[in-house]
């Protein structure tokens, strides 16, 4: 996996995720660069598209395509999670690019990522019982939000 399994400061994650990609011989364009930054910046699940429109505004010669190009090789090397929604679109999470819970408003799409929560004792047991390799898991837990709860 790209990073351990804790958060890591927005600084230190970007210089992470640049430095896989240069040494794996990928160029760092502006867009890119920007692509990753807003990636490590971020506190939430973003959007390809909201990432896309934070950005675009700065750097007029960005494309949705970029973004998505950027994200899938993110993805590809390990340093993104993909979380992908039928009803909310795909998200996508550069700080912790590892399977971990979720917890999701069923009315604002607002995503959150549990703290301590180990997978470990489950998976092992998955394992145990079943005699798969597991390479991957993903846990979402569906209700309202704070927020959502007070309309």
């Amino acid at each position: 996996m790209g990073i351990e399994q804790q958060k890591i400061e927005p600084e230190k994650r970007l210089e992470q995720m640049v430095r896989r990609l240069k040494d794996n011989d990928h160029r760092i364009t502006p867009q890119r660069y920007a692509v990753l930054k807003a990636l490590s910046d971020s506190k939430d699940h973003p959007s390809a598209e909201s990432i896309y429109e934070t950005l675009v505004a700065h750097y007029p010669t960005m494309s949705l395509a970029t973004v998505y190009k950027t994200l899938n090789l993110l993805k590809q090397k390990g340093e993104v999670l993909e979380l992908e929604f039928s009803e909310l679109g795909n998200r996508y999470d550069a700080n912790k690019p590892y399977p971990h819970p979720h917890v999701i408003c069923t009315e604002c799409g607002k995503i959150v990522d549990p703290s301590m929560f180990d997978l470990k004792e489950i998976t092992e047991k998955m394992v145990q019982e079943t005699g798969f390799k597991i390479e991957s898991h993903r846990l979402d837990f569906y209700g309202l939000c704070l927020n959502c709860q007070k309309k």
